[in-house]
């Protein structure tokens, strides 16, 4: 049996929900035992669509990204269980939690980078993922999510088939530096963005073709033109330190230490002086 990976490519992803709503459906009421004891109704997602809204009004923009157990090569929940076999990895790379062995002492949930392993309270059991493994057993070639996703954005790989995919993906960070290996991988990931629309307060009329110029701490230089709406945008920069000018018609305006560290810049409308 070959090893799996998860490729999911967030840029195909249209916050459709439906991972999150199939997980669901296969598992709350169902007992797949030794994989998997039912899911609560409320309170877990083993599939969690996560949104988030970038930038401020108007300069917005919109990320999905599906996050799920990362069925680590080097688990740091496994490492954490204290009973043999109750946290292990199957020959296709799955990390399963074996309902039979569980006891409940909740050392996988803290140990878990990712907060992708839940505890049910009712059941003494930590639960998460499993890459729906009672499917695959049972002759399925994709998990639920993967199934149910429209528009092909996640799924359930062969690794050597999917090799030109990981090349060009990235893993998530945890909560902290475990080195855990995760085979789950992201493509599309959304890099930060400087945007802003360029004005002439005299003339209260949008600058059209103005040059923007942005510059990294290391040196890159970045140009664009602002569009028929005076808009600019840079879009994929990476996290760090950047400065701007606006240049048009023999006039500049400049901004210093534009940090995109913890989140994108909308710079909204800049008269140019």
């Amino acid at each position: 049996m070959g090893k799996k990976v998860f490729v999911i490519d967030t840029a195909r992803c249209n916050g459709c929900y439906n991972c999150q709503i199939v997980c669901k459906d296969e598992h709350v009421g169902n007992d797949w035992s030794p994989i998997a004891k039912p899911q609560p109704e409320i309170g877990q997602f083993w599939v969690h669509l996560q949104e988030k809204v970038r930038g401020t009004v108007p300069k917005v923009k919109v990320a999905y990204r599906p996050h799920l157990c990362q069925h680590c090569d080097d688990a740091p929940c496994m490492d954490a269980c204290k009973v043999e076999g109750a946290v292990y990895k199957r020959e296709d790379g799955l990390v399963v939690i074996d309902t039979d062995k569980c006891t409940g002492c909740r050392l996988c949930v803290a140990a878990c980078p990712y907060d992708a392993i839940f505890f049910n309270e009712d059941l003494n059991l930590a639960q998460k993922c499993t890459g729906c493994a009672h499917l695959l057993d049972d002759g399925w070639g994709e998990p639920r999510c993967a199934d149910a996703c429209p528009t092909e954005a996640l799924k359930l790989m062969d690794e050597d088939e999917a090799k030109e995919l990981i090349a060009k993906a990235e893993t998530v960070k945890g909560t902290y530096d475990s080195g855990a290996k995760p085979r789950v991988y992201y493509l599309g990931l959304p890099k930060k963005f400087i945007a802003g629309t360029l004005y002439e307060p005299v003339e209260e009329e949008v600058v059209i073709g103005a040059k923007a110029t942005l510059k990294a701490a290391d040196g890159k230089v970045l140009t664009t033109e602002t569009d028929a709406y005076g808009d600019f945008w840079f879009e994929g920069i990476d996290d760090g330190v950047y400065s701007l000018e606006l240049a048009s018609a023999g006039k500049k305006v400049a901004f210093a230490d534009l940090d995109t560290t913890e989140a994108d810049i909308n710079l909204g409308d800049i008269p140019l002086a």
